[in-house]
């Protein structure tokens, strides 16, 4: 089990510590750093723990940033990898790997192993998120899809972006804008990875593990999603995601027409996309309404046209779902967050992880070829 920090955020050494951390700031850098969560010594905290000011950062959760690596590209992964299967002789080691280097090598090792399954969620999150409410956020992940037996899931890579702090419907604006510029970090890690696949597997003696690798966006995070696909050239895209989900996505209905240019790719990234929809999501209404100029959202209306795309791209709606397991005020009122807040939604996602035929998915009602919706 790994779980891994993807950010954009300003590194800062925050007063006392004597490591490099991320920043709480509402602006993103150019370049991404990975880092890695540290369960070994974690302890849930009591309630009023949580209450302290001092709740913050490492306090939540420990994590350690992986240093830069010295060299571009993946010959030293390759070195290690074959001197620890006894095919070559070099002195470097996994100590010697820095940043994505030692991430995908970390994760091929552990994908590689004998477990039925061993994937990888990439999940990206929506807006109001500093990062301390990230690591809290990482933690109910964990929770979720780690540590719950009927989740095919072992790993996570959790897309740090600098949403604003605040609810308040105006900072949309700033969140926009930090979506685009965070969409070039998750475009060159895309690239990076490519990048690895074929320099590891040009050699014989490695193969490549059974294992999948998923993207869950929620909200405005399909907005940094929609920012990676903007940039990415379509003769340079490969099959490598296995599922796709779009939960309650804040971005235009039209993104899988061809005049928007970034959704309609993602068949040739994934397996299969599917777009979770609540028609009650008063979040997505004050979005469409105050911030997009009455353009409908995704998540709540629908897509305008996914004919082309209809054997890879289904829609659920989740209108009809009682807020089973969170049913504070935020979410009974907001219906913006049933991968959290309801059992219904979350047993779906994980019949789609696993690659159940979508026409197979327990409490799901069939309007159409690649319409559905989640009943109880």
């Amino acid at each position: 089990m790994a779980v891994y920090i993807l950010s954009n955020r300003k590194i800062v050494r925050h007063k006392g510590e004597k490591v490099d951390s991320f920043s709480n700031d509402e602006y993103s850098i150019p370049n991404f750093r990975i880092a890695k969560c540290n369960f070994d010594s974690y302890k849930e905290p009591t309630a009023p723990a949580k209450k302290k000011k001092d709740y913050t950062n490492r306090n939540i959760l420990d994590y350690k940033l992986f240093s830069e690596p010295e060299k571009q590209g993946y010959q030293d992964v390759l070195d290690v990898l074959l001197t620890e299967k006894g095919i070559k002789e070099s002195t470097l080691t996994a100590n010697n790997l820095g940043g994505t280097q030692k991430m995908f090598y970390e994760l091929y090792k552990n994908m590689s192993s004998t477990k039925d399954r061993s994937d990888v969620l990439i999940f990206i999150h929506g807006y109001a998120y500093d990062f301390d409410d990230e690591l809290k956020a990482i933690l109910d992940l964990k929770k979720l899809f780690i540590d719950n037996p009927v989740s095919p899931v072992e790993h996570i890579l959790f897309v740090s972006w600098p949403a604003s702090s605040s609810i308040i419907p105006l900072t949309y604006f700033d969140d926009k804008a930090s979506s685009i510029n965070s969409g070039s970090s998750l475009m060159r890690l895309f690239y990076f990875y490519t990048q690895f696949l074929k320099d590891i597997f040009s050699n014989r003696d490695l193969v490549p593990c059974s294992q999948r690798i998923h993207i869950m966006a929620h909200s405005m995070g399909n907005r940094v999603l929609q920012s990676m696909l903007y940039s990415l050239k379509r003769e340079n895209i490969l099959r490598v995601i296995d599922q796709v989900l779009l939960l309650n996505s804040d971005v235009s209905y039209k993104v899988f027409e061809d005049s928007e240019d970034s959704f309609n790719k993602l068949p040739l990234l994934a397996n299969r996309i599917s777009i979770y929809l609540n028609r009650k999501d008063l979040i997505l209404g004050i979005s469409q309404f105050t911030k997009n100029i009455l353009t409908p959202r995704l998540g709540k209306n629908g897509p305008s046209n996914i004919e082309p795309f209809k054997d890879i791209v289904s829609v659920i709606d989740c209108t009809f779902v009682e807020d089973n397991l969170l049913d504070t005020l935020k979410f009974e009122v907001g219906n913006h967050w049933g991968y959290l807040s309801s059992s219904l939604v979350q047993n779906d996602i994980f019949q789609n992880l696993y690659g159940v035929d979508r026409n197979l998915i327990n409490n799901r009602l069939k309007n159409s070829e690649n319409f559905f919706t989640i009943i109880s």
